[in-house]
């Protein structure tokens, strides 16, 4: 104990180090594994180095939420399906938001209740050697940013899981009253929140915390399904900074940094995400809801529309054609994960690597509802890491490809984004599929994507439409193969 106590800040470095490599690891399939142990063991670190060197801690009620929050974790940790990973790291960004914000109440009222006592006895109080532990501005800088950014982080985190998991509750806002409302309640949130700052009145702090988290909610409801994933990141970014802000309130340098280096990754993940998709980040969030724009072009345009002709066919044509070409990309959305189809795509990749077809995955940025969706169900059906290529990878090669077999993927490979100046998404970044030889679209429907908008991949002259659920869909592919070999 004395040993961590005289070497805690040596500690927190090496924690530090440990974290920029854990995102180092992060920042690639091969080297995710160890990047996560490094995170592991850096906050093992972080938590027995804080725990030694606290003054009184509660060891009882620590030891407790520690236990408490391990069963927890692991309980979802182990139930939790892919479909719903999105909207589970929706929700952890929402309880670091929350802990923001309890760590400045609870600073807030220790600083009180300090003051409170030393006007009451002052004489006994200063023998013991207890003095009033008075804020300077400093603190309550931090404390007002930690707060309110904290707050945001909460409610904006609570909406975002109950969009992504389809929670009645969490509808989406529209109209012409929805931009004032934001920025009325901004205003007064800032308002209060500084004159918290240069005065300490806690009428103002309960104010501005009490809008945070109305912000927070009113902030992220108008935004559409299509841009979810970039909100997802945003809030992971954060979050980050929220947990750098208690790190100030507690004055924890190890804090400050991981919540530094999570709020800088999430933020340049938000970039590349928005630029993925052709968008800017401030109309993302502020500019409305590209679902709901484009929800809206269609309602405008449907007395217009005349029906569209498809083609259509089964598991088994899909399989004869595919166990017939040279070369196949698979390219996996939203679908995949809802079908759970991942180890059924997996089989059906080896089957065909068995009789001599180069098979490659392609990989949008934006494809499923968070970052990285798409990457995180093919690792766990041990698709090799050199078979996933990403967008700028592989766009090339699709001229040259026999067959594109797209599973439950929508808006990443319409060509609606190249080719039509009224699109909403005109001008985002996609998987060129319609330039392949052959395409394959596996859906439960024609329904439109998350975006809202409709597919002109799916009217393609070259496109055969096989719908049902993806997982089935591709298990019949995979009996077709074996049944007619190469």
């Amino acid at each position: 104990m004395e040993f961590i106590q005289q070497h805690a800040n040596w500690l927190y470095l090496v924690g530090a180090i440990l974290f920029i490599l854990t995102l180092r690891g992060l920042s690639g399939p091969k080297t995710a594994i160890q990047g996560n142990r490094y995170g592991m063991i850096a906050m093992g670190i972080a938590v027995v180095t804080t725990f030694f060197i606290a003054e009184q801690p509660v060891v009882w009620m620590i030891v407790g939420a520690m236990v408490l929050g391990a069963i927890v974790g692991i309980a979802r940790a182990r139930t939790v399906p892919m479909t719903q990973m999105p909207e589970t790291v929706a929700l952890m960004h929402s309880l670091v938001g929350l802990a923001a914000v309890l760590i400045a109440i609870a600073a807030i009222l220790h600083n009180n209740q300090l003051i409170s006592l030393y006007a009451q006895d002052a004489a006994a109080m200063s023998a013991a050697g207890v003095a009033p532990s008075h804020m300077n501005q400093v603190h309550l800088f931090e404390l007002f940013v930690g707060c309110f950014v904290g707050a945001i982080t909460f409610t904006a985190s609570v909406f975002a899981y109950g969009k992504l998991a389809a929670k009645k509750w969490a509808k989406t806002i529209a109209g012409a009253w929805v931009k004032p409302v934001q920025a009325l309640i901004f205003i007064a949130m800032l308002a209060c929140g500084v004159y918290f700052f240069t005065t300490g009145n806690m009428s103002a702090f309960w104010a501005m915390t009490a809008l945070a988290l109305v912000f927070g909610w009113v902030w992220i409801a108008p935004v559409g399904g299509g841009d979810m994933p970039v909100v997802v990141s945003l809030l992971n970014s954060f979050s980050g900074w929220a947990a750098a802000g208690i790190g100030f309130t507690l004055e924890n340098n190890m804090l400050i940094v991981a919540g530094s280096l999570v709020g800088s990754s999430g933020a340049i993940l938000s970039y590349i995400m928005c630029k993925a998709m052709n968008r800017n980040i401030i109309n993302v969030l502020f500019g409305g809801a590209m679902g709901g724009a484009a929800t809206a072009a269609n309602n405008a345009d449907a007395g217009e529309k005349v029906q569209r002709n498809y083609r259509s066919g089964s598991a088994d044509d899909a399989g004869f054609l595919m166990s017939n070409a040279d070369s196949v990309v698979i390219v996996p959305g939203y679908g995949m994960a809802q079908g759970r189809a991942q180890n059924a795509v997996k089989e059906l990749s080896e089957l065909l690597k068995e009789q001599g077809v180069t098979v490659r995955f392609a990989i949008h940025p934006v494809a499923g509802r968070m970052p990285g969706h798409m990457n995180v169900l093919l690792a766990e059906a041990d698709v090799p890491y050199d078979d996933i290529l990403e967008m700028d990878e592989i766009n090339s090669d699709f001229p040259a490809t026999d067959v594109v077999l797209v599973i439950g993927a929508n808006d990443v490979v319409n060509p609606a984004a190249k080719d039509d100046t009224s699109s909403p998404i005109y001008g985002m970044p996609i998987l060129e599929a319609h330039k392949a030889r052959t395409i394959m679209v596996i859906k439960r429907s024609m329904a439109t994507g998350y975006a809202g908008l409709d597919n002109d991949l799916f009217y393609n002259e070259k496109t055969m439409m096989v719908f049902g659920d993806a997982k089935k869909v591709v298990e019949d592919m995979t009996k077709a193969i074996n049944g007619t070999g190469h």
